[in-house]
């Protein structure tokens, strides 16, 4: 299960909370423009947008979970199972593989228009990376500085939602959780009001009272909720430490403490979350096991290059002893 946002401050903000029961070896990771991006059923990307993310490099190639282009664009696959549907190669169809499209959009487009255009005549396939990395079921947010769309791939075709409240989570479809927000409309960080008998007192005995309801599990309906509700009610700081501290403290609402999630594979866990600066480059991230904010820039890398720029995912907590 997973989280993501996109939030304006002074800046531009995108990034997303990863939950697994286990790692892939994840880097944070820039791809210049010239390295070449090779595609399976169609032509590879030799000059490009820079991108920089978090990934899993498999043979030299990123695989990535989420990613900011050098335009500002973003984009990050959460988890869909059950849902997502990918068709065979087709003949007549730009085909492009679930694992290549973050790559593939974040590569060729500066925006969203630009994204909804060049998805006009993709089939995103179901062609699986390796034996070792099958096909993973997934949905996308995708953000530039004005706008936020979802794209689900489904049995019934491909759907592009435009995506105002700039949050998605995993199932059920995007649709049903935009409808199912309307169940939670009278939520509000004010005080409480008396609707239901107003002629007599009621004792508003705690503050917060006027968010009672607002789902605390975590599942992913009640997630969006919350992180939807989190976000319109946070206040924006000014400073580049504090949006990006506030940033973190959203997703932190909805991350997911080990053992309190078992499945067939494990503990899940919220094993990282990002945020990144995407009008400066610059990808924040923390770990469920090193709480510190690291950063990487994007624009202090040779961007002209063709070699991957790869920095480890810290995972070690520091804790700033201090006496």
């Amino acid at each position: 299960m997973c989280t993501a946002i996109a939030f304006r401050g002074e800046n531009n903000y995108f990034g997303r909370n990863l939950d697994l029961e286990y790692r892939y070896r994840e880097e944070v990771t820039v791809t210049p423009r010239r390295f070449r991006l090779y595609h399976r059923n169609t032509l590879p990307l030799n000059n490009h947008y820079a991108i920089i993310g978090i990934a899993t490099i498999e043979k030299g190639y990123p695989l990535y979970y989420d990613g900011t282009n050098e335009m500002g664009l973003s984009m990050a696959g959460l988890n869909f199972e059950g849902n997502a549907w990918y068709g065979a190669v087709e003949e007549n169809a730009i085909n492009v593989a679930s694992f290549e499209l973050i790559s593939w959009v974040l590569g060729r487009c500066k925006n969203v228009k630009d994204v909804v255009k060049a998805l006009g005549n993709v089939n995103i396939s179901n062609v699986a990376f390796s034996e070792k990395y099958p096909v993973s079921p997934l949905h996308w947010i995708i953000a530039d500085s004005k706008e936020c769309v979802t794209l689900e791939a489904v049995k019934d075709g491909m759907h592009i939602y435009h995506n105002r409240v700039g949050v998605l989570t995993n199932n059920p479809p995007f649709d049903y959780q935009m409808l199912n927000l309307s169940n939670y409309m009278n939520l509000t960080s004010a005080q409480g009001m008396n609707r239901m008998m107003p002629d007599v007192e009621l004792n508003r005995y705690s503050r917060g009272m006027g968010s009672i309801g607002l789902p605390g599990d975590v599942s992913s309906m009640s997630r969006f909720v919350r992180t939807v509700f989190n976000k319109y009610n946070s206040i924006t700081p000014r400073s580049e430490e504090e949006t990006v501290a506030q940033f973190f403290h959203i997703l932190g609402s909805v991350e997911q403490i080990e053992g309190c999630v078992k499945t067939k594979l494990g503990n899940e866990r919220t094993q990282y979350t990002s945020c990144c600066n995407t009008d400066k480059g610059i990808y924040y991230y923390k770990t469920y096991g090193n709480s510190q904010i690291n950063a990487v820039n994007m624009w202090h890398c040779d961007l002209d290059g063709c070699e991957l720029a790869r920095y480890v995912v810290e995972d070690e907590e520091r804790i700033n002893y201090r006496n």
